[in-house]
């Protein structure tokens, strides 16, 4: 039985799309990475009230989110906010 033979020139073209993704995976982690260790801002963290959670701290304040048009939801009924606490009703 005979083996079957590639070229090396096939081998190639199938590392180079393997080596480019990886460069590319590194990249965009190097620039994640940078990203955050050079925000200048409290990372913040979450406060459970009942069945309310409240974001303390960090660089998003209320106003920013208001603005963004996120925060009340009026055409849900009953539902007072889009805070994380209130996806699990």
């Amino acid at each position: 039985m005979g083996r079957a033979r590639t070229s090396n020139g096939s081998r190639f073209a199938g590392v180079v799309p393997l080596i480019a993704g990886v460069v590319s995976a590194l990249a965009l982690t190097g620039a994640a990475v940078y990203t955050v260790s050079e925000s200048q801002c409290d990372p913040g963290h979450y406060v459970r009230d009942g069945r309310q959670v409240t974001l303390v701290g960090s660089c998003v304040t209320g106003a920013d989110l208001r603005e963004a048009g996120i925060g009340h939801d009026h055409e849900r009924s009953g539902a007072d906010s889009t805070s994380p606490g209130d996806l699990n009703r």
